[in-house]
């Protein structure tokens, strides 16, 4: 499960791992912590998670990768078998965007929200970054993902808001999302469909 950070209020960093050893109890269920809004930890307190068994791992909405390099580097430097298995995700939005510099601070892991709506596109960048395949990312990249993020940035939201309409482009049966985020105007649905579009002829010419 992926614990979300705290309600409206944040606290001091000792505060925030009695948070998660607090929310997570006895459960035996694996728990990702995500990083991000009130739940920002320093590395020192990050590697304080390692503490809860069932804490398994960390996912990064924050966006800071050199506060990432140091959590990484902290928990991996620790040399026992459970840093060495601990999970670190990236969870910004379109995260195909910030997936090299993230995999060189020893994040590879990543979570696509393209890949509710062009699987397809999705599966192919992550074997580019996993095969260090730059010409083929870069050709994403410039041909999708960035036109995508552009078309994204216009409105607080569309994070969620275009994957919905992309998908009902594609003929999934999506529904609408909820206030306080907003349905894309006709014409930015009209140029979503025509990124969508691009990036499968880019992804054919590869």
């Amino acid at each position: 499960v992926l614990l979300l950070p705290p309600y409206l209020v944040t606290g001091p960093q000792d505060g925030l791992v009695d948070y998660v050893r607090y929310a997570v109890g006895d459960t035996s269920v694996p728990v990702i912590v995500y990083h991000r809004g009130t739940g920002v930890f320093t590395a020192p307190a990050a590697a304080k998670l390692l503490d809860i068994p069932s804490v398994v791992g960390i996912k990064d909405g924050y966006g800071d990768v050199e506060a990432m390099t140091r959590i990484v580097t902290t928990i991996r430097a620790l040399g026992t078998q459970r840093s060495a298995d601990f999970l670190f995700f990236n969870g910004l939005p379109t995260a195909e965007v910030s997936a090299k510099a993230y995999a060189a601070a020893g994040v590879a892991r990543y979570s696509s929200a393209v890949h509710c709506f062009a699987p397809e596109i999705a599966h192919r960048f992550h074997r580019a970054l996993a095969e260090n395949d730059d010409t083929t990312m870069d050709a994403l990249l410039a041909g999708f993902y960035l036109p995508l993020v552009a078309l994204r940035d216009e409105t607080p939201g569309f994070a969620v808001s275009l994957v919905k309409a992309a998908a009902r482009l594609r003929g999934d049966k999506v529904g609408t999302v909820r206030p306080p985020l907003i349905e894309p105007t006709p014409e930015q649905i009209d140029r979503l469909g025509k990124i969508v579009e691009n990036g499968f002829a880019v992804l054919k010419g590869l």
